[in-house]
């Protein structure tokens, strides 16, 4: 075995001592949790033909 070769065994080696394996694999589904940014309003959306005469012809 040549010294570069016995060089980079050591190294593999020590890189292996080091980090070891990979962390546990995260699924993408428990990666997010879905939570409404805000309750859902009632009153926004509905329309009022009257308000909007009050408000455009003052």
């Amino acid at each position: 075995m040549s010294e570069t070769q016995r060089s980079l065994d050591e190294a593999a080696e020590a890189r292996h001592v080091r980090f070891g394996a990979l962390p546990e694999r995260i699924r993408p589904e428990d990666r997010f949790e879905e939570v409404p940014a805000a309750a859902p309003d009632p009153a926004r959306d509905l329309y009022n033909d009257d308000d909007w005469l009050v408000r455009a012809c003052g």
